[in-house]
């Protein structure tokens, strides 16, 4: 949607209330309106060619020109709004695609940049979703994925060095369920030395877009599921692809369009709506794990506490200094007594509920190994750290005193 920058530059809490609105385009409405139409009326018939030749990549959209829209499966008021008020919570970003679901943009990444043949090198262990992608879809296309252990730059880097016809390197940084950070600034040193010149994403759900920003390292791409913090309510699904080249992200529009994998108009307005107020949940959320998690560290009843504050290790605090600027809001440890225990501690807990997904103002727990990446094979758990006797925890916005009182409690029952 056209729109008069103001005649200064405006910080990231102001541009997603400001930017990529114009009200005099909603009927003087303050917010934007929802705009629920699966096709467009064009202004004349030169102006329809000039809105597919663009579309289809046969021509390229002046600054400032407006381009008529056409269709809902590729482009609508909704969407553009957000991609427009979404990219300057990431610095750097130039442009944002917004798709129906985080796997929705992560599988656009792949197969928009990766063909049947090429090679791309991913950190383990990987959400149990893009896990799955990688093995069951990708593969089977003639892909050839090259894993690689969170946290270790110079596996990380060989890998690159030694990976012929590599198109991509898909970092997911911190790792979930380990919080096992990777040295995103390691790979995109790496891959400007190759000569296939690799694109490095990072998928930054985790930890974006408030604390850690991988466009600023140098990372061609940022992907969120967007159902997580940037949604915050446990309420909806979304996905969100962020890059400093904006022709990356027109590549990546020109595959949501054949997929159909756009966001939805109501899903954009609702996420839309949410924008505004990320980084206070963030730094709530991120304040109350931290003070769970030093509350539980030492208790006998843990025989592991993983939380970024709390490394130990000095190669993972030097890249958490590096990249991140809080620990963020989840808490994973592995009980004495293994799985036993730690079902007995999710079936004691009442205030935070066990479901899978995160980043909710509520606080969810769950057992990593037997749901969210249950389809890893025993060795995979294994060999990446997810043990049966793993819990996770994505900590809300609730009285973090009411929280570590249940932990404490749970842990007495487990």
């Amino acid at each position: 949607m056209p729109t008069v920058p103001p005649p200064y530059i405006v910080r990231p809490n102001t541009a997603v209330l400001t930017r990529g609105f114009d009200p005099r385009l909603s009927v003087g409405s303050a917010r934007p309106a929802v705009f629920r139409s699966s096709t467009y009326v064009f202004s004349s018939p030169e102006m329809a060619e000039r809105a597919f030749d663009i579309a289809l990549g046969r021509a390229t959209p002046e600054a400032g020109e407006s381009i008529d829209l056409i269709y809902s499966r590729l482009s609508h008021p909704n969407a553009e709004i957000l991609e427009d008020q979404i990219a300057p919570l990431e610095p750097c970003a130039e442009a944002a695609a917004v798709f129906n679901s985080g796997m929705a943009a992560i599988s656009t990444i792949f197969l928009t940049f990766c063909r049947p043949g090429a090679r791309f090198i991913y950190t383990t262990p990987l959400y149990g979703g893009t896990q799955h992608l990688i093995h069951q879809m990708l593969e089977p296309l003639g892909m050839t994925g090259i894993p690689v252990a969170a946290g270790d730059a110079h596996a990380m880097t060989q890998a690159i060095v030694n990976c012929p016809d590599c198109k991509l390197i898909f970092i997911e940084s911190p790792a979930n369920p380990t919080l096992v950070m990777s040295d995103i600034a390691a790979a995109v040193e790496a891959a400007h030395m190759h000569p296939d010149r690799p694109l490095v994403c990072t998928d930054n759900t985790f930890m974006g877009p408030v604390f850690q920003h991988p466009l600023t390292l140098g990372a061609d791409l940022t992907v969120y599921s967007a159902t997580k913090y940037l949604g915050g309510f446990s309420d909806m699904l979304g996905g969100v692809v962020m890059a400093k080249n904006r022709a990356l992200i027109d590549t990546l529009r020109g595959t949501r369009a054949i997929l159909g994998n756009i966001l939805q108009p109501d899903e954009c307005w609702l996420l839309d709506s949410r924008l505004p107020t990320v980084s206070q949940r963030m730094y709530r959320q991120s304040k109350n794990a931290q003070r769970v998690a030093e509350g539980l560290a030492g208790h006998p009843k843990i025989a592991r506490l993983l939380y970024p504050s709390l490394f130990t290790d000095p190669e993972q605090v030097r890249i958490r200094d590096a990249q991140c600027s809080y620990p963020g809001g989840i808490v994973a440890f592995e009980l004495v007594g293994g799985k036993v225990a730690a079902y007995n501690f999710l079936r004691n807990l009442h205030i935070t509920k066990n479901a899978v997904s995160l980043g909710g103002v509520e606080s969810l727990s769950c057992h990593p190994a037997s749901t969210t990446h249950s389809e890893m094979s025993a060795d995979e758990l294994a060999q990446y750290g997810v043990s049966d006797a793993l819990v996770r925890i994505s900590v809300g916005i609730e009285d973090w005193r009411d929280l570590l009182a249940e932990y404490l409690a749970a842990l007495d029952q487990a």
